[in-house]
């Protein structure tokens, strides 16, 4: 006999069974009602017993035996890690925080959690980390975020803070694009896979559904290097473009409604400030260049016939123009965000029913579904003392370069000398880009600790390594953006080996620096204070007391009604609603970003060349896209992820056009290479891409063992800022040669953990 009980992830929430005896999770599996249910859910079982699994307190024999410092080794695979007992482990990091904020101060402390670790709204990685170096004193943090990082700095300058919450918390539902939308253009897709995953997890997956629904009445047309961004189902219309040259296509769609007389003058003269600059730019005044379609197809491949034929499309409906958050991760990506809400500024239609600008479609899960209209439980996280901050693409730059500056949205950023990195929920070692400098960086540093599941490629090159109990280890409540219900997460089985819930690990630490982490309350307790404090604030549905709740395995959340799109008060009267921005209107020509004076960014949107140098013997544009059997590297090593590998490596998609030139068919092992580092890939053709471009899931854990041709693909991208106004994270393409690979095979060892010796 088994027993069966709910838990959550952010890819969703799911069943799991149970041994009788209690002590194992024999499946993890989705519910059958669950009508698109994320593959990545049958691995959570899996990853719980994995021979990965961090078990035991360990540290690096090198820190141990040496002292804290830079060490050019930190991360050598053959590194030896020595297990101990907690109380030394905890002794010896707490003695260690004590150093670093006496000697260096608090700001030489880094908080580096991302998140993404939990769906639960308390054992919440970023959460906790963060609590716990507040209450010591403070530390440095990150801001902004992987995902959306060029954008969060852009657009509050062209539509204000308030504006920026409307165009997330308020874009059109999928019904309602159902009812208003005849024409949906979709730059960079509407991938199915991105639906699956919501911070915080969704109780059953409909945005897939819904959006099905919402492609019979609408027309979708993809603007993407790849044709199958979007479901063969929709029937969707694919304009094939070149990476990075979305802005270029874009600029050339508003120059046709100006030549052709199809732009909202009366729009743009009431609503938006700057449509004079924006004109003579697509007129060339200023670069002796006109941004016509012929110019366009040059750049970007798309034909000028078809270019005249979309702009004429999208000025005879209703249109809503997307643009997914991948586009924006690229050297100068802002600029495609920039050129799509000027685009949708000249077509008028911002704040009308299904019309517009929208920024997220095919990237989240939550987007179109809906919101919860009330806040959700949160472990708070107190005031940071300490000012200092950086963008979090930025990690490398802040490692290598303490003491320096880097420019940021029209300012200046001090960088404070980091001496300790304290890590929680996440991997750097994939979601950075450039590992190779990543390594170095860290080397830098005189500490690194991590708490962790698995030996992750970020346990592989930490000094201080601290299991910790994984979703089913703990008891914890979930709900995501758009959910249904807020629901529990009680535990399934004892932690593995030594493993201690976050909690408990940073109440032992704050116990010996005198600190107050946990204010006299116990994991539970806490549960039940911040689902109490939730349940009696006056914006809070009806809810049972806390024991009920716990009972009843949740309670409903209740659901957004969209009243209509965002900016719909702003359309209707600018005056008595403003904007948040310096002139109250959206701002296609900016002021403020003209002031700022930076070389590669203008107050308007531009075009800027990013193609490699003729004789560049990087001839393919590789897009590094998000992975659809795993969450970001979360579980690389169970089978779902497993599944999808060639050769026992990372699949690269290539045109078979480009295979054939380069003597490669299916399931040969092909040898990709960026100016910036090499990895082993195994080749799949499909002619779902454009020629000239391949393909690559991010998330394959980083394998140094073999230093040349490791795995991840992060060890191709460049560790550059977007611009030096966003200075966000520019991975989602790099340009790259591929040959055939016929060397012998070197062994994958990412998921075999360290040695380990007994103290």
């Amino acid at each position: 006999m088994t027993r069966t009980q709910e838990s959550s992830t952010h890819w969703g929430t799911f069943q799991v069974e149970i041994s009788d005896d209690g002590r194992e999770v024999v499946e993890t599996r989705p519910y059958s009602d669950d009508p698109d249910a994320a593959p990545a859910i049958a691995a959570v079982a899996e990853g719980l017993r994995h021979p990965s699994r961090v078990t035991r307190p360990a540290i690096r024999r090198r820190w141990l035996e040496r002292g804290p410092g830079p060490d050019p080794l930190r991360g050598t695979p053959d590194d030896q890690y020595v297990e101990v007992g907690w109380d030394e482990a905890l002794d010896l990091l707490a003695r260690e925080l004590d150093r670093v904020r006496t000697v260096h101060g608090n700001r030489g402390i880094f908080g580096g959690s991302y998140g993404w670790g939990s769906a639960g709204r308390f054992h919440h990685a970023q959460s906790q980390l963060h609590r716990f170096l507040t209450s010591i004193g403070g530390y440095t943090r990150s801001i902004n975020d992987y995902s959306r990082g060029a954008s969060l700095v852009l657009l509050p300058h062209l539509i204000g803070p308030r504006g920026m919450r409307e165009l997330r918390n308020r874009p059109p539902s999928w019904r309602h694009i159902a009812e208003h939308t005849d024409l949906m253009i979709a730059f960079g897709g509407l991938r199915r896979s991105n639906t699956w995953v919501v911070p915080g997890g969704h109780d059953r997956h409909v945005g897939t559904r819904l959006a099905g629904e919402a492609a019979a009445s609408t027309h979708i047309v993809s603007v993407s290097s790849q044709r199958d961004d979007t479901l063969a189902e929709w029937d969707a219309e694919w304009v094939g473009i070149r990476p990075g040259t979305d802005t270029a296509v874009l600029l050339a769609l508003t120059h046709t409604l100006v030549t052709e007389g199809l732009a909202d003058e009366a729009f743009l003269a009431t609503h938006t400030v700057g449509a004079d600059r924006v004109r003579a730019y697509l007129r060339g005044e200023p670069d002796g260049v006109a941004k016509t379609p012929e110019w366009a197809e040059a750049v970007s491949g798309v034909p000028a016939t078809t270019i005249r034929d979309l702009a004429r499309r999208a000025a005879a409906g209703r249109t809503l123009v997307n643009v997914t958050y991948s586009l924006q991760r690229a050297e100068h990506g802002e600029q495609a965000i920039f050129a799509a809400v000027t685009f949708a500024a000249f077509l008028g239609q911002i704040g009308l029913p299904g019309g517009g600008f929208t920024h997220g479609y095919g990237s989240m899960g939550d987007y179109g579904v809906g919101v919860v209209p009330v806040p959700l439980p949160t472990f708070p996280q107190g005031r940071n003392p300490v000012t200092d901050f950086i963008p979090c693409a930025r990690i490398s730059d802040l490692l290598l370069h303490g003491g320096e500056s880097i420019p940021y949205d029209g300012g200046t950023l001090g960088l404070p000398v980091i001496r300790l990195v304290y890590w929680a929920g996440g991997n750097p070692f994939h979601h950075h880009q450039d590992l190779r400098r990543l390594t170095r960086a860290v080397a830098a540093v005189d500490t690194l600790v991590v708490n962790e599941f698995h030996w992750t490629p970020t346990a592989r090159h930490a000094d201080i390594v601290l299991p910790a109990a994984t979703g089913l280890e703990r008891d914890d409540l979930a709900a995501g953006a758009g959910d249904t219900r807020l629901r529990t997460m009680p535990r399934a089985v004892a932690p593995a080996g030594e493993a201690r819930e976050e909690f408990w690990i940073y109440d032992q630490l704050a116990r010996r620096l005198d600190a107050d982490f946990a204010e006299g309350r116990d994991s539970r307790e806490w549960l039940e204070t911040i689902y109490e404090e939730w349940r009696e604030r006056p914006d809070t549905p009806d809810a049972p007391p806390f024991e009920e709740f716990w009972r009843n395995g949740g309670t409903p959340l209740p659901q957004h009604h969209y009243r209509d799109d965002a900016f719909t008060d702003y359309r209707a009267d600018p005056v008595a609603h403003p904007l948040d921005t310096p002139s109250g209107r959206i701002e296609l020509f900016s002021t403020t970003l003209d002031a700022f004076g930076l070389a590669d960014t203008a107050g308007h949107a531009v075009w800027i060349d990013t193609a490699e140098p003729p004789g560049s013997p990087y001839d393919l544009q590789l897009l590094c896209t998000q992975p659809s059997r795993r969450l970001h590297s979360q579980l690389d090593m169970a089978a779902p992820s497993r599944s999808t590998k060639v050769a026992d490596r990372e699949p690269v998609r290539l045109h078979p056009s480009d295979a054939a030139a380069r003597g490669l068919t299916d399931g040969d092992v092909a040898l990709v290479h960026s100016a910036q580092g090499s990895l082993l890939a195994g080749v799949v053709t499909t002619d779902a891409l454009l020629s000239g471009v391949a393909q690559m899931h991010t998330g394959a854990w980083y394998d140094p063992s073999a230093p040349e041709i490791a795995d991840c693909v992060n060890v191709l991208t460049k560790d550059v800022g977007t611009s030096q106004l966003t200075q966000a994270s520019s991975g989602a393409r790099v340009a790259v040669s591929i040959a055939r690979y016929d060397g012998e095979l070197p062994p994958v060892r990412a998921y075999e953990g360290p040695r380990l010796a007994a103290r």
